[in-house]
């Protein structure tokens, strides 16, 4: 497992760990449509849609349109030169999309110098642990809202594992076990790890200290709990107010770092974080609504 002064050394350049966020710029391929579990708060369009949030794309991408897509933005003299990192975050879960890996071999063989990053929701992740590492995946980002199975049966109504559907209590047990798993082996292979956590007051308040301190003993350099964006169906749930997450956050500093920068990116966001180039690129695309 590496050392807290060694993750500090690879983050430099990585803006959604801790690195220079107003210098340094990544780049997220949409080439992951499909997802394995439905989060309560989730609603995921592939449309023009003029909104920054997680699951939001233009449009679905192919690996050979991605190639091409880094190949266009690397030689921008705007974007060029401030992107380091190139990431696939969706808008389903990179890890249950063959895809992922097709893009990232294509990336790493043609521009070698910049990061791969990958968000997952954990559900595949002990069983894909060595590809990513055989990759040379430099960062890995794990969002895991709950410990309890009860509470994580109140933000996931269902799983997908090997072809089964499971529901409720049983589904969020399965994933919860698998998260941790893949965590674990991460952490023991060295990968630099963030964690993020959905803040979704009245449901998982009380379980972001115990996913703190057991994310942190398995080896994840920071965490990034996030302000839940309500829809779906928790479109009922009121957001925690700035002062509030503040004070979470504030609260679990003291047991691993906190990431307090993140914007909740699109899955085709491109550029510095809070000002995403590709953003401008789809309205243009796209006709009036």
């Amino acid at each position: 497992m590496a050392t807290a002064c060694e993750m500090k050394k690879k983050i430099q350049g990585h803006p959604c760990f801790g690195g220079n966020h107003q210098k340094n710029g990544r780049m997220h391929l949409a080439v992951a449509p499909k997802c394995n579990i439905k989060c309560g708060y989730c609603s995921r369009k592939h449309d023009c849609a003029n909104e920054s949030r997680p699951g939001v794309t233009s449009r679905i991408m192919t690996p050979m349109e991605a190639i091409s897509k880094v190949r266009e933005v690397m030689a921008s003299p705007i974007a060029g030169p401030i992107i380091k990192v190139v990431g696939i975050a969706g808008p389903g879960d990179p890890l249950a999309n063959e895809e992922t890996f097709t893009t990232f071999e294509m990336v790493k063989q043609e521009f070698p110098q910049l990061m791969l990053c990958l968000s997952t929701n954990g559900l595949l992740l002990p069983e894909s642990i060595d590809r990513l590492y055989e990759l040379g995946l430099h960062s890995l980002t794990v969002t895991i809202n709950a410990m309890d199975p009860q509470v994580g049966a109140q933000i996931y109504s269902h799983i997908i594992y090997h072809g089964k559907h499971y529901t409720g209590v049983e589904g969020a047990k399965i994933l919860i076990a698998n998260q941790f798993e893949g965590v674990k082996r991460a952490g023991e292979l060295g990968m630099t790890i963030k964690i993020n956590t959905v803040l979704t007051p009245g449901i998982n308040d009380g379980q972001i200290p115990l996913i703190a301190a057991r994310v942190k003993e398995l080896g994840a350099f920071v965490m990034n709990i996030m302000p839940i964006i309500p829809q779906a169906e928790l479109a009922h749930i009121t957001p925690p107010s700035e002062e509030y997450l503040a004070e979470i956050r504030k609260a679990n500093e003291g047991t691993i770092g906190q990431f307090a920068h993140c914007k909740q990116c699109r899955a085709d966001a491109i550029g510095l974080i809070g000002q995403d180039l590709n953003l401008t690129i789809a309205e243009a695309a796209c006709p009036t609504r």
